[in-house]
């Protein structure tokens, strides 16, 4: 019941406690549970940039439909996908898998041929929806992990990726912004911190087939 009572805590804090800061533990177990989070074939397309700088965290407040959020939080995470997806992510990944487990190629390749195929055969608009996809699956992880760690978190679709990836230099990385996650610690006088969680009855959106 811990974890329950950990997402009955979780709200989308509207305003953090600009004078407190995660400890350098609490933000690296939020790196590892983003390593960790499933993605779909464990390509892990989605990467994720961790910003603790107050002068960035100011530029892209005006960037973020002027959501103070981003400039008050300790951490402000941003999740990523690639602006180009190709075979050679696909190729890397089974590199990977060969190293670590030593998987012989006679198993490996007609998953990779599959694999290489099935990436050829799209266009990179839908790789991208594909990839962003895998990004909402890390944003919802990450949202667990930290509310069981006692750590807010505020999920944001609304900011321009443009305007992030200008000031955060992701074109020379391949990358643009998809979800933004402000961390920290919510403050005293957050508005919405005492609310009742508005929810509807778990039987009214639980469909249960015996």
């Amino acid at each position: 019941m811990n974890s329950i009572k950990n997402l009955e805590w979780r709200y989308a804090t509207k305003k953090f406690d600009a004078t407190k800061s995660l400890s350098n533990s609490q933000i690296n177990i939020l790196k590892e549970a983003f390593n960790l989070t499933a993605t779909s074939y464990g390509l892990q397309p989605v990467k994720m940039v961790v910003i603790q700088n107050k002068e960035i965290q100011n530029q892209l407040v005006a960037h973020s439909w002027n959501q103070n959020q981003v400039l008050e939080a300790s951490h402000v995470l941003v999740l990523c996908i690639p602006k180009n997806y190709t075979t050679e992510d696909v190729e890397n990944y089974f590199s990977l898998v060969k190293s670590i487990r030593n998987t012989p190629d006679k198993i490996l390749n007609p998953f990779k041929e599959m694999l290489t195929s099935s990436i050829d055969s799209k266009s990179q608009e839908e790789l991208k929806t594909w990839n962003t996809n895998q990004a909402y699956i890390a944003l919802g992880n990450l949202m667990t992990v930290a509310a069981n760690e006692q750590i807010d978190s505020c999920p944001m679709e609304g900011f321009i990726p443009e305007k992030y990836d200008e000031i955060l230099n992701l074109d020379k990385h391949n990358l643009t912004s998809v979800l933004v996650l402000p961390v920290g610690f919510r403050a005293d006088d957050c508005f919405m911190k005492d609310l009742k969680k508005i929810r509807r009855k778990t039987s009214e959106v639980v469909i249960e087939i015996s």
